[in-house]
């Protein structure tokens, strides 16, 4: 598909599969319709040209690899309706500096948001009980976390993050907030 510019999937896809943009690097534009309800592991994988994309209030689940390595994302918008970000959705977006996750997100999947070196803030809603292994390792640029107030965030989650900079925000957790070993190594971060 090495020269797929645009893509506008039909009202009557329901799911993307697996691999289905896969190393689409030309690739800048998709748009996906409302009927779509899970977006499968690595669809848009190594998409590194797509610069912004709409996930609409339809899709429940995001895939593994879904996004992995896709350089071009500069923000991204987690819709409501998702309940799950899948291992290492959005591995390696390094020019993502902006990331919205909807309030129906329970679970963050294991390297998530690994290396993406370009994120400077995000917020885990309430809604999420758990934060995957190295959820957030390596994302140098963090300057501020927002941690939900039930939820086990796993080993090394947040390895790494704010390494450049320091995260030095004020972190809400409470009495229920498990965290697992070597979770916060080289953040800064300065409250807990």
């Amino acid at each position: 598909c090495s020269g797929l510019t645009s893509v506008t999937i039909p009202n009557s896809v329901t799911s993307i599969g697996e691999g289905a943009f896969y190393e689409c690097s030309s690739l800048t534009s998709v748009t996906i319709p409302n009927s779509v309800t899970s977006i499968g592991g690595g669809a848009f994988a190594y998409c590194s040209g797509l610069t912004s994309i709409a996930i609409p209030n339809s899709v429940t689940s995001i895939g593994e690899w879904a996004f992995a390595a896709c350089s071009g994302l500069t923000s991204i918008t987690i819709p409501n309706s998702v309940i799950s970000i899948g291992n290492d959705a959005f591995y390696e977006c390094s020019g993502l500096t902006s990331v919205t996750i909807g309030n129906s997100v329970t679970s963050i999947g294991e390297g998530a948001f690994a290396y993406c070196s370009g994120l400077i803030s995000v917020t885990i809603p309430n809604s999420v009980t758990s934060i995957g292994e190295a959820a957030f390792i390596r994302c140098s640029g963090l300057t501020s976390v927002t941690l939900p107030n039930n939820a086990t965030i796993h080993s090394g989650a947040f390895i790494g993050a704010g390494e450049k900079t320091t995260i030095d925000s004020v972190i809400y957790c409470n009495d229920t907030l498990i965290v697992g070993n070597y979770t916060f190594i080289g953040t800064g971060f300065l409250t807990f």
